[in-house]
């Protein structure tokens, strides 16, 4: 489980370590579909990354819930159809792209993409997101949670890192710099 000082202590240790090159590049994953993804299939679009599993109790779905309310708000000012939430698991042993086809299937969104794919691939895409996480202990019916970083990356048309937010950044905030970002970006 997170707290607040958790989340803002990693979120300074990211902006201290922030050197936007350096983050994020081309993954290889399997959607909720089972078709495999790269990022180049969102060239064109902007990409709100976010890195989870979907065992997870509560930080997780709240997250999602926050991508689609982003999503959602955008559509507001006419904004979505350029605009791609996507969760990564970081999960895979349990994560399979029919297991996420079916948490996709719960927020009730068709624009929500689920990615997995073999441990060896979710630790590069991750390695390169800068996305910590750890296996916890196993409980005596075998469960276990993941301990991990709880960021949003947004990407730009060209896949390339623009942007970061914590958990605790308000949602209209989100909006209010993606916006920001898609109009300096049209100039």
């Amino acid at each position: 489980m997170y707290s607040v000082s958790d989340g803002k202590e990693m979120m300074q240790q990211v902006s201290s370590s922030v050197n936007h090159s350096s983050i994020g590049g081309d993954f290889r994953l399997i959607d909720q579909n089972g078709m495999e993804i790269t990022l180049g299939d969102f060239r064109g679009k902007w990409v709100l990354l976010y890195f989870g599993f979907i065992r997870c109790p509560d930080i997780c779905p709240e997250q999602i819930d926050r991508l689609l309310e982003i999503q959602e708000r955008l559509a507001l000012y006419g904004k979505d159809k350029d605009f791609v939430p996507v969760f990564i698991t970081i999960d895979p042993e349990r994560d399979s792209p029919e297991a996420m086809k079916d948490y996709i299937s719960t927020f009730y969104s068709d624009r929500l993409v689920g990615l997995s794919g073999s441990p060896d691939q979710i630790q590069a895409t991750a390695k390169k997101y800068r996305i910590y996480y750890s296996k916890g202990p196993k409980d005596i019916d075998g469960d276990y949670i993941v301990d991990h970083t709880v960021v949003m990356y947004l990407l730009n048309p060209k896949g390339e890192f623009v942007d970061f937010y914590g958990q605790v950044k308000p949602v209209p905030d989100i909006v209010r710099r993606i916006m920001d970002f898609m109009k300096k970006y049209n100039k």
